[in-house]
């Protein structure tokens, strides 16, 4: 299971967003890359990079901050906006690892097939936010405004023969919260779809959070404020 420390920019500062809500931002400062910095002399691998302002505008992506963070070593997983191969393309030749697409991944799964095929199913993450109904996860776009009108399960039906490796799935009611992962939900995903190396995305509050992830056998854990709050440390994290 790999970690993903994750850092949300906006303009440059690293923030964080409240149930991804623009008008409920905390700042932690001006300098993502000493952050990514820190993250890497820790142990990291990977981190998870946010472009809020690409998610905002497209035409504001910090292609730039981006370079500068692989610049440092750390393998980078980024994503905001994503919405065209150029965009694919940009990022890459700028040092991303992998790209995350977002809204796409769940409007268009097969123009986001197609890029898994053209760039390879390591370069290309789905990132899909859910809302529970009951038990079922369905997707939300817009913001989280709008649900897809299918499940989850309907939705990785149409990726089923594209190679579709790396996944985040965030449960919406718990992101940027610290009320801890949703573990059925991972338990369910894991289950039904063990080919897909799953990313917990949203919640984490604790060590225990991640050691439950592991015993789901989770491809990944992305942790964000419980770390800038100072619930546990990433050399912690790393020792679960």
């Amino acid at each position: 299971m790999i970690l993903y420390p994750a850092i949300d920019v906006l303009d440059g500062r690293v923030v964080r967003l409240a149930k991804g809500d623009f008008a409920a931002v905390t700042d932690y400062g001006d300098d993502p890359v000493a952050v990514a910095k820190a993250y890497q002399d820790a142990g990291a691998d990977w981190l998870h990079l946010v472009d809020l302002s690409g998610a905002r505008d497209g035409k504001r992506r910090q292609l730039s901050l981006v370079e500068s963070v692989a610049a440092t070593g750390i393998k980078v997983q980024t994503g905001g906006g994503v919405r065209t191969a150029d965009d694919i393309e940009s990022l890459l030749k700028s040092g991303a690892s992998r790209v995350v697409i977002g809204s796409l991944a769940v409007t268009d799964p097969e123009r986001v097939s197609g890029w898994l095929v053209r760039y390879g199913a390591a370069a290309i993450a789905a990132a899909f936010d859910v809302r529970m109904k009951g038990d079922i996860p369905v997707p939300v776009v817009k913001g989280w405004t709008e649900e897809a009108g299918m499940t989850l399960g309907e939705l990785l039906e149409r990726y089923q023969r594209h190679g579709l490796r790396h996944t985040l799935a965030t449960d919406t009611g718990r992101d940027g919260m610290l009320e801890g992962i949703n573990v059925p939900l991972y338990q369910t995903l894991v289950a039904a779809r063990p080919d897909i190396a799953w990313q917990a995305s949203g919640g984490v509050a604790s060590l225990e959070d991640i050691r439950q992830a592991k015993a789901l056998k989770m491809g990944g854990v992305i942790i964000g404020r419980a770390l800038f709050e100072g619930r546990f440390t990433l050399e912690e994290a790393l020792a679960c």
